[in-house]
């Protein structure tokens, strides 16, 4: 299984951690794009990022972290969701001259916002947006935990082109369950060592005990992730009715049908006349034309 992400904690602490790796996710996601290596390397980042988040969060729905910048990476955004399933998207400036291979964050993106999007089954959404104000994707996360949330968390992303991974720790309030008051400054200087090679070529397991093995750690079994897209009809559906009546009318007088594509996984979507008149006539959609 090389696509998955794993929990752990330190025994009579209140610390606990995840630790994520992502290959053939990530080939999926990239494939479907062209993107220059620096910032193949930032999307790779967003997307152990956003799972890390989903799995720590808990939440029963979806997920997305969207990165907006002034700079020439104008767009990153990931999604996953408690089932495994990560889809991500970049978007360059088009005026904007490709940018160097080993261009940073917060060269690419420049000045900006992430916005964190909760969107459960039940109940209503939920959006933090934090600035960007730190030179890597993970210190600005660290920042939004620290505004939003008032947990202590560190985290730390890595990618190389093929694969990505990330580990994240973070302190509970849980002061009672905490019999170690040395915990989260003694492992949070453990994890400090980790490099990159190590965070993309050692398997998690492995890379644990090194990096903890003076501790008692529990480690719980490890959880799938792959590439899935949530697109369908129904969605882009619901997307073009919002352009209204007139608009979509005058796309239809000019070309005589609709065609369109998700921009995350590329499955083109068509649409005649007769469809959409039908998707006008029944917006909440009843219709059987969709169905």
């Amino acid at each position: 299984m090389t696509d998955q992400i794993q929990r752990f904690l330190f025994e009579d602490t209140n610390v606990r951690g995840e630790i994520v790796t992502l290959e053939q996710s990530h080939a999926e996601v990239m494939d479907r794009h062209d993107y220059p290596p620096a910032v193949t390397r930032q999307l790779g980042e967003l997307l152990a990022a956003v799972a890390l988040l989903t799995e720590t969060i808990k939440l029963d729905g979806t997920m997305s972290l969207e990165v907006r910048g002034q700079g020439p990476l104008s767009l990153l955004m990931a999604e996953s969701n408690p089932g495994g399933d990560l889809r991500a998207i970049a978007r360059l400036d088009e005026e904007a001259a490709l940018p160097a291979e080993d261009a940073g964050f917060a060269e690419l993106v420049g000045a900006g916002q992430i916005t964190i999007t909760l969107d459960p089954r039940e109940g209503h959404r939920y959006q933090g947006i934090v600035a960007l104000n730190r030179d890597s994707l993970a210190g600005c996360l660290e920042d939004y935990f620290a505004q939003s949330e008032q947990l202590p968390t560190r985290m730390w992303l890595a990618d190389d082109g093929q694969r990505a991974g990330g580990l994240l720790l973070q302190r509970l309030p849980d002061e009672a369950a905490n019999r170690d008051d040395d915990a989260w400054d003694r492992t949070v200087h453990l994890a400090a060592t980790l490099t990159e090679g190590e965070l993309l070529g050692v398997a998690p397991q492995e890379l644990l005990h090194r990096l903890f093995h003076e501790e008692t750690v529990r480690i719980f079994e490890p959880k799938a992730l792959r590439f899935a897209c949530t697109c369908s009809r129904e969605r882009i559906a619901g997307a073009l009715l919002s352009l209204g009546a007139e608009e979509l009318r005058d796309i239809l007088a000019e070309q005589g049908g609709i065609a369109t594509q998700c921009h995350f996984c590329h499955t083109r979507y068509e649409f005649t006349i007769a469809e959409v008149e039908a998707m006008l006539a029944d917006p909440e959609g009843t219709s059987p034309t969709l169905h």
